[in-house]
Formats: C-alpha cells, sequence, structure tokens
C-alpha cells in the first residue's frame, strides 16, 4: 500500500523532470522528504515559451486529481495568463479503461448482485473511459436507451489522498510564498477539493441534471436526460441515452436541413436563461457535451460541472453591468474590488485608468454589437495585473459565456453574444433597482447587521481571551522588514558611540582621581584625543538624528 511518504517523492520527481522544481520549495514538498529521497533536480527547466506545455505534461503524468485540478485552472482566466489557460485547455479526461472484470464487482455492489439481469443488454465495452468513472451503453427492460457511469475501483482512495496532499502543500505556501497569499492558493484548494469531491459522487450529477429537467420541462428547444433513481447511486449513474449530431459538424448540421442561425440562437437563449432567470447553469458546453437532435432540438449531457447565481452575485452582476452600459470606470473599478477579494492593497487610480482604456478601445460600441469574448479577455487581464481574484462562480460564468460565443459563431458567423447578452443585462439591472428588491436587499442588509451586532460580544471576548493566554503574534513580510532593519541599524550604531564616550570619560575619571602622577604624564594626550573623539562621536549622533527627524517631513 502507498504512503504519503512515496506520493511525495512520486510529486516532486514528476514536478523536477519537468523544471518545475521552484514549486518543490515554495510549497514545502521538499521539507517532507528525507534527504536521501530527495530527487535530483532537472538540468533542463523549461523556458519561458514552452513552460506551459512541460505544465501540461507534468499534470497528466501526476494523474486524475492534477488533471482535474488542471482542468479547473484553464477556466480560471483571473488567475493565469492566456497561454497556460490555452495550454491547460488541452488536458483530456481520458484513461486507459479497467477491465470490465474488475467495473462488474462495483456495479454488482451497487444495484445488487442480479444487477446485470436488470438490463436486457449491456454493452462491457466501454463507450468513453475517463479518470472518474466509465461509461457504458445499456437498455432497460423496459426498452429505454440508457447509459450507464459506473465509478472506477480505488479511484475514490487516490484522490482523497492526492487532495490531502495537494491542501497541506497549499497551506505550506500560504504561510511562506508571497504569490500564494496573494492569490489565495490555500482557498483556491479547498474550493477545488470539495468540487472535486462532488464529482466523485454521482448523486449529486442526477441532482443537478433532475434540477435543469425541470427548470426546462416546458421546452421545445432544449433537451435534458431522465435519470433513472432506481439504477443509480453514489457510484453509478443510469440515465436516458440521447442521439444526435456533434454541434460542430455544420456539414451534417446542413444535409439534416436544420436551420444553423435558429441553432444559435436557441443555444445562446437557453444559457441566457440558466444564468438569468434559473441562476443555475450548466458550467462545461463545450461541444462534447453538446448534440443537436432531429429537427433542431438541442440535447444537453454532463451536469458535474454547474454553477450557481445567488442574490449577492446577481447584485454584484447588476452593479457591474450599470457601470458598463454607463462606461463609468470608477463604478466599474468599484464594482470589481468589491467582487474580487485580496490581500494586497489594490491601486485604485490605476486600475480605473486600465478601465477607462479598455471602455476606450470599443467606445463607439453598443453591448449588443460588442465582441463579449475579447472585452471579457482584455477585463481579464487588467485583474490579473491588479491581483484580483474572481468568486468561483463569476468565473465559471464568464467562461460559459465566452465558450457559448465560440460554439455560436461556428453555427452562424453573423452571431453576435452581445446581441443576446444584453436584454438580459437590461432586465436583471432593472429588477434590481425596482424598490420591491431595493426594500428586501435591505432587509437582508438589516438582518446581516444584528446577526453581526449579536455575534460581536462573543469574539470580542474570544480575542481578549487570546490575547490574554496566548499574546499578540504579528507577522512581517520581508519587504516590510527592511525599513525597520535599517532603523535599528542606525539605532545600535548610536547606542554603541554613546556607550564608547561614556566608557571613555569614565576611564579618563578614574585615571585622574586614581593615580595622580600617571595623570599627569597623560593628561596633555588623552585630553586631546578624549575632545577629539567626543566631538566626532557627538557630531554623529546629531547629524543622525537630525537625518532622522527630516525623514519623518
Amino acid at each position: 500500500m502507498k504512503t504519503h511518504l512515496d506520493r511525495y517523492r512520486q510529486i516532486a520527481e514528476i514536478l523536477y523532470r519537468n523544471g518545475f522544481g521552484y514549486l518543490v520549495a515554495a510549497s514545502g514538498l521538499e521539507n517532507r522528504l528525507p534527504f536521501r529521497r530527495r530527487p535530483q533536480p532537472s538540468d533542463r527547466p523549461p523556458g519561458a515559451a514552452n513552460a506551459p506545455e512541460y505544465l501540461r505534461r507534468a499534470l497528466e503524468e501526476l494523474g486524475p486529481t492534477f488533471v482535474k485540478m488542471g482542468q479547473l485552472l484553464s477556466t480560471r482566466q483571473d488567475l493565469l495568463p492566456p497561454r497556460y489557460q490555452q495550454e491547460l485547455a488541452k488536458l483530456q479526461d481520458k484513461a486507459e479503461p479497467v477491465p470490465w472484470d474488475q467495473i462488474q464487482p462495483v456495479l454488482q455492489a451497487e444495484l445488487g448482485s442480479d444487477a446485470m439481469e436488470r438490463f436486457s443488454a449491456f454493452d462491457t465495452a466501454p463507450l468513453a473511459s475517463a479518470s472518474i468513472g466509465q461509461v457504458y451503453a445499456a437498455r432497460l427492460r423496459s426498452g429505454a436507451d440508457v447509459v450507464v457511469k459506473i465509478r472506477r475501483p480505488g479511484v475514490e482512495e487516490e484522490v482523497n489522498e492526492d487532495l490531502d496532499i495537494l491542501l497541506g502543500l497549499a497551506g505550506y505556501a500560504g504561510r511562506h510564498w508571497e504569490a500564494a497569499r496573494d492569490y489565495d492558493v490555500k482557498g483556491l484548494m479547498e474550493e477545488f477539493a470539495e468540487t472535486l469531491r462532488e464529482e466523485l459522487d454521482y448523486q449529486q450529477e442526477a441532482r443537478n441534471t433532475n434540477r435543469f429537467a425541470l427548470n426546462f420541462q416546458d421546452s421545445a428547444s432544449v433537451h435534458i436526460p431522465k435519470v433513472y433513481a432506481d439504477f443509480s447511486t453514489s457510484k453509478v449513474l443510469t440515465q436516458q441515452r440521447l442521439y444526435g449530431l456533434k454541434v460542430t459538424d455544420t456539414a451534417a448540421i446542413d444535409a439534416a436541413g436544420i436551420d444553423r442561425r435558429a441553432l444559435a440562437a436557441d443555444a445562446a437563449a437557453a444559457e441566457m436563461k440558466m444564468v438569468f432567470e434559473d441562476g443555475f447553469f450548466h458550467a462545461d458546453p463545450h461541444p462534447g457535451n453538446i448534440f443537436v437532435e432531429k429537427g433542431g432540438r438541442i440535447g444537453l449531457i454532463d451536469f458535474g460541472m454547474v454553477g450557481e447565481v445567488d442574490d449577492r452575485l446577481r447584485s454584484q452582476l447588476s452593479a457591474l453591468f450599470v457601470a458598463v452600459l454607463r462606461k463609468d470606470s470608477e463604478r466599474m473599478a468599484s464594482a470589481l474590488i468589491r467582487m474580487c477579494p485580496t490581500s494586497r492593497r489594490v491601486d485604485r487610480i490605476q486600475l480605473r485608468l486600465d478601465l477607462q482604456q479598455l471602455i476606450r478601445l470599443y467606445d463607439g460600441r453598443t453591448l449588443g454589437n460588442a465582441p463579449v469574448g475579447r472585452i471579457i479577455n482584455a477585463a481579464m487581464g487588467i485583474i490579473r495585473n491588479h491581483h484580483l481574484q474572481l468568486p468561483r462562480e463569476m468565473a465559471l460564468l464568464l467562461r460559459m459565456l465566452i465558450m457559448t460565443e465560440g460554439m455560436g459563431e461556428v453555427l452562424d458567423p453573423d452571431f453576435s453574444m452581445g446581441e443576446t447578452l444584453a436584454p438580459y443585462a437590461r432586465r436583471m439591472t432593472m429588477r434590481q433597482m425596482n424598490p420591491v428588491t431595493f426594500v428586501r436587499r435591505l432587509g437582508q442588509a438589516g438582518a446581516e447587521t444584528l446577526e453581526l451586532s449579536a455575534e460581536l460580544p462573543d469574539q470580542v471576548r474570544r480575542l481578549l481571551t487570546t490575547l490574554d493566554f496566548e499574546g499578540l503574534e504579528i507577522h512581517l513580510r520581508a519587504e516590510e522588514l527592511a525599513p525597520l532593519v535599517v532603523r535599528l541599524e542606525k539605532v545600535g550604531n548610536r547606542m554603541v558611540a554613546a556607550i564608547f564616550a561614556a566608557a571613555f570619560i569614565r576611564g579618563v575619571g578614574e585615571l585622574a582621581l586614581g593615580d595622580a602622577e600617571r595623570w599627569k604624564s597623560w593628561q596633555a594626550p588623552l585630553m586631546t584625543a578624549g575632545l577629539a573623539s567626543t566631538g566626532a562621536l557627538g557630531g554623529y549622533l546629531a547629524w543622525t538624528a537630525r537625518k532622522q527627524r527630516m525623514g519623518r517631513y
């Protein structure tokens, strides 16, 4: 059985081999290995040009948890430069198939020893094989065609071990590496761990699918597959099989006589409904998750990655849309600062100037004819440069908008994401500004204030107790210590000079009082040297004191 030590060494070896030894040191991974078991750094670290490719290769070597992490990072335009995003987007969640004789026991443990008899047909060759599970085609005895997703044996233990390691390394990096603190690597890793553990639970995906099915139950243009609850558990998910064309296969769509312009509009409208009406959206609308059924109906699958728009995010989005529609860089800066937490002081003036430059770049355009994807990418560059960090749901939402725009432009060269987005954005803004919404938000703010007031005495009491028993610990960064060190050096120099002068004066005094004969012979040279030394030291002390006073003004 592998121990954490084995996995630590494996991770370190792969990172070193791909030229990322600095990550081994910065994360504290090196400290967790005995010296004799530490791998040697690579002689050929990647250059700036090919570092993204080497990072992708390293993540692929490290296995499913790291591949999933890379896929998540590829969605975070606010954290990674475009070159890294584009490279990590190539990460494929594919794996060598596990033999059926290892998968079948999982199916029987979840659905019963007679699991195979509950299907009239079951193809044991997988349709797809991913890092978490494998997908099989089957048919129920009712005649319904289904797909059965079965979790790989042992994957939960493997993922949990990697997550424990990553959380520990992220905590160390956050305490010792300024960049990790700035980007809240520990918080990001906790968020990732929660997301991946949810993905391991197929019941969560089933709940997501059922929620989308309810939201689109009256839609003639969108089809959500049915989940068969009696054939589903946390390790097995059985749902209706959808048949259709790939959304990017424009030739086949044309041959089927389907209007691509209408298809693009329907797909975009479905995503807008999810965000602005339902507050629950499909966060991974890539071509593999979208089918074009007969008659042009859109079939959506794979609801493992979703996003939610709660009242707080809706309010933040509304404030941002108001600022964008008014082309008000000051409001845009305020909205972004409220939306994006950061541990660093934000240069608000420079942020406003950068946003003003972005507004000028697309001046003369309305939201309806704006290139949404390019504007989002430019805005992400500004956010990244100012070390701001978007909330997860906002990052997923922006990625979804970019992916939807790309898909729409493949189907219809004249497609405008801005034209689709504009009416929804305006309606959201108007809803947030109406009196009913204002009163509700005021009530929520009042409730939060009352809750804080009730908790404040206990929090203050705990703080005082901590100070009483443990004292106050102050953490200073290296750059904060530099001026303190300089000042301490000056104070130390002055103290040495003062002590030297005092010792000299005392020595002379004792010599004069203790030995009159010797004093007579040494009187002239000692007085001369003493006066010169005292004058020099006094002058030095006066000069440093004056310099310090001047430095205050």
